[in-house]
């Protein structure tokens, strides 16, 4: 299949996909800062460069994009048709990359949480995953991952609770 744009095009598109910011990582940051925690943006002084850095609880937290990350199983990790092979390396090396900065975090002593985008696509999805990442951060778990599927499972087990009363 062609490109419907020219090459100059697509890489002026491609360019303006931020990796910093997204709408996201500011829904959970404004949530976070709402229930009280305080954390640094983008430090350049953690290894990764980790989206949230929360000192006081030893923590870091990723906002990671479904389809740049690769959230297995997700139906937004899809894989574009045309030039699958440079797609394949891409993604490889992201994925990679993700794992060996996890890897080096948790040997410093880091505790690391990763949030998919798709866990926070709504509101209501939002608030869930808040509340899992501040009960994550006040225990004792090294390491904290949440995509749509376990959201939305707290979620119906709210609604669950909610409707046997």
């Amino acid at each position: 299949m062609v490109d419907i744009v020219d090459a100059e095009t697509r890489s002026r598109m491609m360019a303006g996909i931020k990796g910093k910011n997204t709408k996201p990582e500011l829904a959970l940051r404004q949530a976070l800062h709402a229930r009280g925690f305080r954390f640094r943006l983008h430090s350049k002084k953690v290894h990764g460069r980790p989206d949230l850095v929360l000192p006081k609880y030893r923590a870091v937290v990723f906002v990671h994009g479904c389809f740049w990350h690769r959230h297995e199983g997700c139906r937004y990790a899809t894989t574009p048709a045309t030039r699958s092979e440079f797609w394949q390396a891409k993604f490889a090396a992201n994925v990679a990359r993700d794992s060996a900065v996890r890897g080096a975090l948790l040997d410093e002593g880091w505790r690391v949480a990763t949030i998919w985008e798709c866990a926070l696509r709504k509101p209501e999805q939002v608030s869930v995953a808040t509340d899992l990442l501040a009960e994550w951060l006040v225990t004792v778990g090294d390491t904290f991952r949440l995509g749509e599927n376990e959201a939305l499972a707290h979620i119906r087990e709210g609604e669950d609770a909610g409707s046997s009363r």
